[in-house]
């Protein structure tokens, strides 16, 4: 059985920072594994080690600076990884999910895996579209925001349960192959240890470029353009009271008392 798990790199920003064009300066800003793929890394794990003969397999879409968070996937028990980028994807500001899916399913039809896991959405982007995108790009079941997981592998069932709005829960069964979109607090993301970021060093990272997976420039054709970056304004105020809580106290009940409340 093999599971692929999509990963992303994101970045977290500073609270002060500076916009530079269509990005944040890289001197405010640092990376990391985006935090539902860690999820979702994990829960592809633990079926690595409750079940014979799985193959765990993770797929980024990056630039090589972009490795050394990759490899914290294989740190954490994946087998191997598989990097797609091209020189045609350093003129796009952005991905948009439809155009992520599209490249993600061609490295998926390769790869011909039994179950597709990725987070319910990304740190930075929060669109938490490309999952089930993704699916429907392949043509194969899914099933979203997934917060529980029961996998008959010789059945070829998932059975999940879905968190939905209003503190709703579903239970649904999904036939594989089939995408996941994997909620946090699934499971408790296990800490890279000092061997697996050793032998992670020594596993397969391929890359591939747009040729090796059966596309061209074509693919990253989109409707969807970034054409603007800025910090938008404030809609409230804030009053910040210092001093003693004597103080501070009756600063704010005079102003209470201003605006009429409890009256």
């Amino acid at each position: 059985m093999k599971v692929l798990v999509t990963v992303k790199e994101v970045t977290a920003v500073d609270d002060e920072f500076e916009i530079d064009g269509l990005d944040i300066d890289d001197r405010y800003v640092t990376a990391d594994l985006n935090e539902w793929d860690e999820y979702a890394v994990e829960e592809a794990v633990q079926l690595s080690e409750s079940l014979d003969d799985v193959e765990v397999v993770t797929v980024t879409i990056g630039p090589s600076d972009s490795e050394e968070t990759i490899r914290q996937a294989l740190a954490k028990g994946a087998d191997r990884a598989i990097r797609v980028w091209d020189d045609a994807l350093d003129d796009d500001a952005m991905l948009d999910p439809a155009t992520k899916a599209r490249l993600l399913a061609a490295v998926a039809e390769q790869e011909d895996p039994d179950l597709i896991l990725t987070g319910v959405q990304s740190a930075d982007d929060s669109l938490g579209a490309t999952g089930v995108t993704l699916a429907d790009q392949l043509g194969t079941e899914w099933a979203a925001v997934v917060n529980a997981l029961d996998l008959d592998a010789e059945a070829g069932v998932a059975h999940v349960h879905r968190e939905l709005e209003g503190g709703v829960e579903e239970l649904t069964d999904v036939e594989l192959p089939a995408v996941l979109t994997i909620q946090t607090g699934i499971n408790d993301p296990r800490y890279a240890s000092l061997r697996g970021i050793r032998q992670a060093q020594s596993k397969e990272l391929a890359e591939k470029t747009l040729n090796d997976i059966g596309l061209d420039a074509t693919a990253l054709d989109s409707p969807i353009e970034q054409t603007a970056l800025y910090e938008p304004e404030s809609e409230g105020d804030a009053t910040l009271y210092e001093g003693t809580p004597e103080e501070t106290a009756g600063e704010l009940a005079g102003l209470l008392a201003e605006r009429g409340v409890g009256q």
